[in-house]
């Protein structure tokens, strides 16, 4: 016992290994399993409460009222991952949580009206990732390369680096969604069953997958015209997919230990990243012609770069971080989703007037064949003090989106800023974010608008 809790002791205090910005945090919740410290367990555990205002789209009612704005809190994301380094080979991972649940949704299946079972109540806890994976060629071993292989429920999806970002560490108060292009559709919240193979060769770090997507079943609508065919999420038994991303890393090597991307290091490294990315299923979606059903596979390309620059020598420095990335999605044609991050607006069936394409609430045409370029940038501000209270991170992105299922692009953006309490740690992020509303596939959009105020906690 003694042992134990010196193993766990020194775990606490030792190093920055785990370190999001904070010159306290040292490596976490580690507990060694032995002296040398190279196996042991390790727990993070994180919280992002979300306080909103949002200006919602035409015809949109909460709560059975029909309402153009609404104040809402919920738990974006509540979240615990573990994962065991049984041997300098071996290694287990296990992560599960839930996600957004409001006062009004998202909680057990068929929750509603009031009790025990309500509205918005006891959510589904359920597993993101777990697999376990074997270092074949440790680094080192091989000169240059090494290599890991691993199965399971997993994040090594390629397509991009935002497709496996770390929710702990984003520059914005989120990601932009459309950078998981099948979420929880023919994957399991970004995730897929499958094999993935890892690794580095010096500066080029590689990730690639073969995975059974989920069944999807989405019926397309049946048209007598070819030009007027959607196409929809129907791949019945499933074939194997194939997925993949390559970046070579010209300045600081970052560690490749787990899938998750970082989005700022706040100035603790200096990275310089260009990466490359795929996705492909074959007959993954679906249309109907004159009764005809016609399979159309999914092709997804992506190319983006990374940088997080320190400026300057002092303690506490200032750092620029900045991601760019080009995607270029084939759903099929016409294939349109509208998503909405904990959207709690209904339809209002009384409205008179336009309604948005999307529906209510926040959503908005989120993913679709065609392409969308987006861009973020941020500026960590610097401080005198030794031991600063909080620091400062204004940021910007934007997102420009043209897809086949409208005649017009659409352009958003989104503003805000970092207020860090302890690195990433603990940290309030305040956001303002602007959407398309399409009423008409040939017409330009309108916009409408969100303010986010996001309390995150993470061990």
């Amino acid at each position: 016992m003694k042992k134990l809790l010196t193993f766990i002791g020194v775990a606490l205090i030792s190093g920055s290994l785990y370190s999001q910005g904070s010159p306290d945090y040292g490596s976490g919740l580690k507990i060694n399993l032995n002296p040398a410290g190279d196996k042991f367990i390790r727990f993070i555990l994180w919280d992002q409460l979300w306080l909103r205002n949002t200006s919602m789209n035409p015809g949109s009612m909460v709560g059975g009222e029909p309402t153009d704005n609404s104040w809402s809190i919920g738990n974006r994301r509540l979240r615990a991952l573990t994962y065991a380094q049984i041997s300098k080979r071996y290694m287990i991972l296990l992560h599960f949580g839930i996600n957004n649940q409001t006062f009004i949704n998202g909680g057990a299946t068929g929750t509603t009206g009031t009790g025990g079972y309500g509205n918005g109540k006891k959510t589904q806890l359920f597993f993101h990732d777990a697999w376990n994976e074997y270092a074949v060629i440790l680094p080192g071993e091989a000169g240059k390369f090494s290599l890991s292989l691993g199965a399971g429920l997993h994040y090594y999806m390629g397509l991009s680096r935002m497709t496996m970002a770390s929710t702990l560490n984003f520059l914005t108060i989120d990601s932009p969604v459309f950078s998981w292009p099948l979420i929880d559709n023919s994957d399991q919240f970004a995730r897929q069953l499958g094999m993935f193979a890892k690794g580095k060769y010096g500066k080029l770090e590689y990730r690639f997958s073969l995975n059974k997507p989920f069944a999807t079943d989405l019926t397309p609508v049946n048209v007598t015209d070819p030009s007027k065919a959607v196409a929809v999420d129907n791949n019945g038994n499933p074939s194997f997919s194939k997925a993949g991303y390559v970046e070579y890393q010209f300045l600081d090597e970052e560690s490749n230990t787990l899938p998750f991307k970082v989005g700022s290091y706040l100035g603790t490294k200096k990275v310089f990243n260009v990466g490359a990315g795929f996705y492909h299923q074959a007959d993954g979606t679906r249309t109907s012609v004159n009764s005809s059903i016609e399979k159309h596979d999914i092709t997804l390309f992506a190319v983006d770069a990374f940088a997080d620059i320190p400026l300057g020598e002092a303690k506490n420095k200032m750092a620029v971080s900045a991601y760019a990335g080009y995607y270029n999605y084939n759903f099929g044609p016409k294939y349109i989703r509208n998503l909405g991050t904990m959207n709690i607006a209904a339809s209002d069936p009384n409205f008179i007037g336009n309604k948005a394409i999307a529906g209510a609430g926040n959503l908005q045409p989120t993913i679709g064949t065609g392409n969308v370029i987006y861009a973020q940038a941020g500026l960590l501000l610097p401080s005198q003090a030794e031991k600063p209270k909080i620091r400062i991170q204004p940021f910007a992105a934007y997102t420009h989106k043209s897809f086949e299922a409208f005649d017009k692009s659409s352009s958003q953006f989104d503003v805000g800023a970092n207020w860090f309490i302890d690195g990433h740690h603990a940290k309030i992020t305040t956001q303002y974010s602007t959407r398309p509303v399409y009423t008409s596939p040939t017409e330009s959009p309108s916009s409408k608008g969100e303010f986010i105020v996001q309390f995150q906690i993470y061990l």
